[in-house]
This record gives C-alpha cells, sequence and structure tokens, in this order.
C-alpha cells in the first residue's frame, strides 16, 4: 500500500495544491493527487487546477476563513510559478 507520502514523492503538484484539489472537489489525498496529475497533461487542465484555488480563496473569503485564504494565495503563488497558464 502506498503512503499520502509516496504519492506526494510521485507527483509533479505540492501538498498544498493537492489539498486545494481535495478540498475543491471532496475527495480523498490520493484521489485528488491522481486527478491533478491528469489535470497537468492538458492546457485545459491547468487552467482548472488554477481555476479550483481561485474558486476555494473565494469560498474562504466568503466565509470569513482569512488565515485558509493566506494559504490558498502562497499554495497559488506556487502553482503559477511551476505550472503557469498556457498562453492561448
Amino acid at each position: 500500500m502506498l503512503s499520502i507520502q509516496d504519492v506526494l514523492d510521485y507527483c509533479d503538484l505540492d501538498r498544498g495544491e493537492i489539498e486545494a484539489v481535495a478540498e475543491h472537489e471532496h475527495l480523498p489525498m490520493t484521489v485528488a493527487a491522481e486527478m491533478g496529475e491528469s489535470l497537468l497533461c492538458t492546457p485545459e487542465g491547468v487552467f482548472r487546477l488554477h481555476a479550483m484555488i481561485i474558486e476555494n480563496m473565494q469560498q474562504a473569503l466568503e466565509a470569513g476563513h482569512y488565515e485558509h485564504v493566506k494559504e490558498l494565495a502562497q499554495t497559488y503563488e506556487h502553482l503559477q510559478r511551476t505550472h503557469p497558464l498556457p498562453m492561448h
């Protein structure tokens, strides 16, 4: 059986990015990691990853969870550096 660390080591996303996908899609971390890897394979998927984190930030802001907004903003900054939005 794979541990969550094994999954993280395999994945091209970091823990925060996977947690954001899990939060957005209401999935376990391992499934979110697999989904995130799939999304990285297409420009549309990369757009979707960006949108997921932005949507999570909007929901956290509306709920008044400002510390979570800050964490998600840092996650989004990392995503922008490592997997920037593709140019169309």
